[in-house]
């Protein structure tokens, strides 16, 4: 017992270091309202500097996918950590929005550099045999930091003084004892490249992989466009719509979504890959019904229902995305792979938060939620129809 927990331990302190990393790209979500009244702008605009986040990520994995296949995961590692500090800086910083716009995009580039390589990286640090728990610890490192984000930042923001400069501060903290944790976990890329070997690439798969990466892409556009909308909208919502002025609750009704996710990906191991890419959508389905819900009757339960709900199904989904795909991959190109599905999935956090933030203008807030949540319906009813199609053809 006492050798096999020394044998997850890397993997583990491997997946620590992975939920610093995304912690700070989800930290500025229930800060956006106090943003908003600082310096004055619009629902559009605020959109606009959480999808720059998205881009930023998207622009990472073109330019740095393969990274980690070619330098090593531990370098690059570090680069997004690096990427990470200076966010952090530009929000302590920030006296505008274009310093908003900077740390948002170097977040996000942060993340594009952690999502292979961290994923890969755990993967690598598990004990032999222990590919599906790594899977797990892998994606609950990243949808677990995710909801540490807003969590943290919602309680500092509500209980503690400095609410825009606090909780970077702490963060920053974290990140550099993130940077301590990495020198003490092997590197586990045999053949390491110079960082010249790291060029852009076009989204390339092998062909092996081909076959279980269009429903893996489909399943993951319909989760990551459900939270990205979620959590830039959710709270102005919630303080406008709802009269919720608490930072604390809106932060933890935004955590909620990425940790039911976690509890989503736990349930891949019961329904196995195959069914739990339908099922996750179909509790998408539902979890998008309960957000119409709320944006029609303003019900608080109703919102975090949605939360709930739509998490469980994200996580169903994109784990057994993530595992069809990383199993699917040939060893030397896992992380590059991996990279293309992010890819897909941060295409979906990014265009639809941006068409809810233009459409908030002329419509208000509640329509544009309303309008999203009819053509995401119709995705992710489309997307479990070919996932049952596919899978009764089997």
């Amino acid at each position: 017992m006492v050798a096999d927990r020394r044998g997850w331990l890397p993997c583990l302190l491997a997946g620590a270091v992975f939920i610093v990393g995304m912690t700070g790209t989800t930290l500025p979500t229930p800060l956006y309202p106090l943003y908003q009244d600082e310096f004055g702008f619009s629902e559009l605009t605020v959109t606009v500097v959480y999808a720059v986040y998205a881009f930023g990520v998207i622009g990472a994995l073109l330019l740095a996918g393969n990274a980690s296949d070619a330098v090593g995961r531990r370098p690059t590692l570090y680069g997004g950590l690096g990427f990470a500090a200076a966010s952090a800086l530009c929000f302590l910083f920030a006296d505008g929005l274009p310093w908003l716009y900077a740390g948002r995009l170097l977040s996000g580039l942060s993340a594009g550099l952690f999502t292979g390589a961290a994923t890969a990286y755990v993967m690598d640090l598990a004990p032999p045999g222990g590919g599906s728990r790594a899977t797990l610890v892998a994606t609950a490192a990243n949808m677990g930091g995710l909801g540490c984000g807003p969590l943290l930042a919602g309680v500092l923001a509500e209980y503690a003084p400095e609410p825009l400069l606090l909780p970077f501060a702490v963060h920053l903290a974290l990140v550099a004892l993130s940077a301590v944790l990495l020198l003490g976990l092997p590197e586990t890329v045999r053949e390491r490249q110079p960082w010249g070997a790291v060029r852009p690439q076009r989204p390339a798969l092998p062909m092996q992989v081909r076959p279980v990466f269009v429903p893996a892409a489909i399943a993951s556009f319909a989760g990551f466009a459900l939270f990205g909308v979620f959590t830039s909208i959710s709270p102005a919502f919630l303080s406008r719509s709802l009269q919720v002025d608490s930072h604390a609750v809106s932060g933890l009704v935004v955590a909620l979504a990425f940790f039911a996710s976690i509890a989503g990906q736990l349930g891949v191991s019961r329904f196995g890959v195959a069914r739990s890419l339908p099922l996750g959508c179909a509790v998408l389905f539902a979890g998008l019904s309960f957000l119409a819900g709320a944006l029609v009757a303003s019900l608080l339960v109703l919102v975090v229902l949605a939360a709930v709900i739509g998490g469980v199904g994200q996580g169903l989904s994109f784990r057994a995305a993530l595992s069809a795909v990383a199993t699917g991959a040939p060893v030397e190109q896992r992380a590059a792979v991996i990279s293309a599905l992010f890819v897909v999935a941060y295409t979906g956090i990014s265009i639809p938060v941006i068409g809810v933030g233009a459409l908030s203008e002329p419509l208000g807030l509640e329509e544009a939620g309303l309008v999203f949540t009819g053509c995401m319906v119709l995705l992710v009813a489309s997307a479990t129809a070919y996932l049952l199609g596919r899978t009764g053809r089997r």
